[in-house]
């Protein structure tokens, strides 16, 4: 039987789901070799996607990541619904929309290593100019779709199992831990977003990078600790 509304004790089920989110946020993390790679971009002023631009020489070794990362957490999260899924008795609101958010943010991050920007708004200003003025390929406004999608099922997938892990009496490191990173990632975002829309608006980047790192970062660092909790108590 179920306990606290979760799924069944299950390695064979939950050691797989631990596997592909643990990979995931591992693979999630990879635009921190920036550190010993020669990007030529400024991680503090720049968005973590123009690493992966087109006109960058290293976009297409932060595309693969990209891809891998977001198909690796999407498996992960899919497993988890499929497992819930079939046990109805174990369902809960919190914890079926958190594992959707999950699944959204891989579906959507894999889906951003198709849709790379052609170049770097941030470092580039005859690209900031083709970008406002609508004249950047197809793929600037759906990355900034996927990325808007991305984000808005990791903050689902983040508040709502860090709340079902308190609620339900389940995933302990998680319940324990989780509230500190929702409320960081929160106000990561917060920065991001306030960066982003005072660059859009011509008044400088505002450390928007550092900001963006962060906040990419405490998703990884929440995606190994789900992963983690998933591995020790043996169910999703």
């Amino acid at each position: 039987m179920s306990t606290h509304g979760l799924s069944p004790r299950s390695p064979g089920t939950a050691l797989p789901v631990a596997a592909l989110i643990g990979l995931g946020a591992a693979a999630y993390t990879a635009w921190v070799l920036e550190v010993v790679l020669s990007t030529g971009l400024n991680p503090i002023e720049t968005y973590v996607s123009e690493l992966a631009a087109q006109d960058q020489p290293l976009g297409g070794l932060f595309r693969a990541t990209d891809f891998t990362a977001g198909m690796l957490v999407f498996l992960g999260g899919l497993l988890a619904l499929l497992r819930l899924a079939r046990h109805p008795e174990s369902r809960r609101s919190w914890t079926v929309a958190g594992w959707a958010g999950v699944t959204l943010f891989g579906a959507a991050t894999a889906a951003d290593a198709w849709l790379p920007l052609s170049c770097a708004p941030t470092v580039d200003p005859e690209c900031a100019a083709r970008e406002t003025a609508g004249l950047v390929p197809a793929t600037h406004q759906a990355h900034a779709v996927s990325s808007s999608l991305a984000m808005t099922g990791a903050l689902v997938g983040i508040v709502a199992l860090t709340i079902a892990a308190r609620r339900y009496g389940c995933f302990a490191p998680l319940a324990r831990y989780g509230p500190v990173l929702v409320v960081l990632e929160l106000l990561a975002t917060a920065w991001t977003l306030s960066a982003i829309a005072l660059f859009t608006a011509g008044r400088g980047t505002w450390a928007l990078g550092a900001g963006q790192r962060l906040q990419v970062m405490l998703v990884a660092l929440w995606l190994g600790l789900l992963a983690y909790s998933v591995h020790r108590e043996r169910r999703t």
